[in-house]
């Protein structure tokens, strides 16, 4: 059977590839091994409750999301600017003064780093917002932690802010991310919320592949091999195509094209609970900075978003770095860790889902991002795109996926410039 283009994969990256063919008036076939749209953002309905596939918020400041998304239609619902830092049996407040400035007044008084550490914020925050998206990828370039460091911050701020917070973001302790990620990310939380859509996260690759038909969006149809004009599927059919996109995770495309995709992962797991009642009552994320213990970070989505679970419950949300494969071990010490950051009655609450993500987000330590925008031109009729051709983010993958809609077109306008390209 033939096709004029065939997307392999609809994650934000095959969906916003499959947005920007359409509006040339190409109309691609999606082929998709799972049984819904999203890829890696999935959201699953258990006992009532929203649970994401792992602790993920949107950034309404990405420029790529806020161009292609209605934010009305997903009925966003923010995070408070800020975190409350877990640090020697109490609970810290480091608020964002340029969004909160009176509650900012006891950040400044916080052990969480010096009242010089405030002021360095203030300075990278500065330095974040000078010039344009792309300059902070044009800086000079190292590990996260290095940079922190040569901006001076103190190995208390490190540790018991810094590690957890970017930590959990780029699911990287050691913070061997690369720097211009760092400066990227500083950016976008300086400028914008981060925020959950009432209906979960999976609701923006829903809102993507709305615009769909859906003829063209093929589900639990798995690709196995991928040639210059032609994919084939795990049942044996094989469908030809003038041009191919491979949309999947590095993993995934490193086995479909081969070993020259970056294929490592940072991995993640994600534990969800129901509590009778919020053991906090306000949209902020928690954050682990004592470094002991599983629990790298921690939010309340119900609080957030109430949509997220049944009336008169709360869905406690708890991220743990890595992939532990003691599924019982890992629970009970979460549980533990729990108990002593909310007391006794954690032992009422109910364990609703684990989730281990060993491939989360593409591992981006430097020299990754030196160029951050990699090509998705693979060979002649194949093109590649995912969060691991641009930057481990939502603006990253949706980028990526425009980037190689737009080879497409030029590639076919070259090649068939008085071809009409919306047959079957």
């Amino acid at each position: 059977m033939y096709k004029d283009v065939i997307i392999v994969g609809a994650g934000l990256a095959g969906l916003c590839c499959a947005r920007r063919l359409q509006q040339a008036g190409i109309s691609p076939v999606l082929l998709e091994a799972a049984d819904g749209v999203g890829g890696r953002v999935r959201t699953d309905i258990v006992e009532g409750f929203r649970l994401d596939r792992g602790f993920q918020v949107l950034l309404t400041s990405y420029p790529e999301a806020s161009a292609v998304l209605d934010y009305t239609t997903l009925q966003l619902r923010p995070f408070v600017p800020g975190a409350l830092v877990r640090h020697g049996d109490r609970f810290h407040s480091l608020c964002d003064p340029w969004r909160r400035p009176l509650a900012a007044l006891r950040s400044l008084v916080s052990p969480i780093g010096s009242f010089a550490d405030k002021l360095r914020v203030a300075r990278l925050r500065s330095r974040s917002l000078a010039g344009s998206l792309e300059d902070r990828f044009r800086d000079h370039e190292t590990t996260t932690l290095e940079a922190l460091q040569v901006a001076g911050f103190s190995t208390s701020m490190i540790d018991r802010f810094f590690r957890p917070f970017l930590g959990g973001i780029f699911l990287d302790p050691e913070l061997n991310t690369s720097s211009r990620m760092f400066g990227f990310v500083f950016r976008m939380f300086s400028l914008g919320s981060a925020c959950l859509p009432a209906e979960g996260m999976e609701a923006i690759p829903r809102q993507l592949a709305s615009a769909i038909p859906a003829e063209r969006l093929r589900l639990n149809m798995r690709v196995v091999k991928v040639e210059p004009g032609r994919v084939r599927l795990e049942s044996g059919e094989e469908l030809n195509a003038r041009a191919v996109i491979v949309a999947v995770e590095g993993r995934a495309a490193a086995e479909l094209l081969g070993h020259d995709i970056p294929a490592e992962g940072q991995g993640v797991t994600c534990l969800y609970f129901a509590a009778p009642r919020p053991p906090i009552n306000q949209p902020i994320l928690v954050l682990n900075g004592d470094g002991r213990g599983p629990i790298n970070n921690l939010c309340v989505p119900t609080v957030v978003a109430p949509s997220y679970g049944p009336s008169g419950e709360s869905l406690v949300s708890v991220t743990v770095l890595g992939t532990p494969s003691d599924a019982d071990r890992l629970e009970g010490e979460v549980r533990e860790q729990l108990t002593d950051w909310f007391g006794s009655p954690v032992a009422n609450w109910r364990h609703l889902r684990t989730y281990r993500i060993p491939y989360a987000l593409p591992r981006q330590v430097p020299p990754a991002l030196a160029v951050p925008e990699r090509a998705v031109r693979w060979q002649p009729g194949i093109y590649v795109c995912g969060d691991h051709r641009d930057n481990s983010s939502i603006q990253g993958a949706m980028v990526s996926g425009r980037r190689a809609a737009e080879a497409v077109l030029q590639d076919l306008q070259s090649t068939h410039p008085a071809t009409d390209t919306r047959r079957e």
